[in-house]
């Protein structure tokens, strides 16, 4: 049976990444009402959240 956790961890881990560096390269970008950058925030999560799926998926 095919084991989605390595898939979906690698896309969240890609996507963490993504964010990450556009928060980074694009601090202006930020939440009209909120004045906080959201992208940085968001990619570390995703960031984590895909390395907690990888996790999973090795000791599977």
């Amino acid at each position: 049976m095919l084991d989605l956790r390595k898939p979906a961890g690698f896309f969240f881990a890609a996507l963490g990444l993504i964010l990450i560096a556009t928060a980074l390269t694009a601090p202006q970008f930020t939440a009209p009402l909120l004045d906080v950058n959201l992208n940085l925030y968001f990619g570390i999560f995703s960031l984590l959240f895909g390395g907690v799926f990888l996790l999973l998926a090795r000791r599977a």
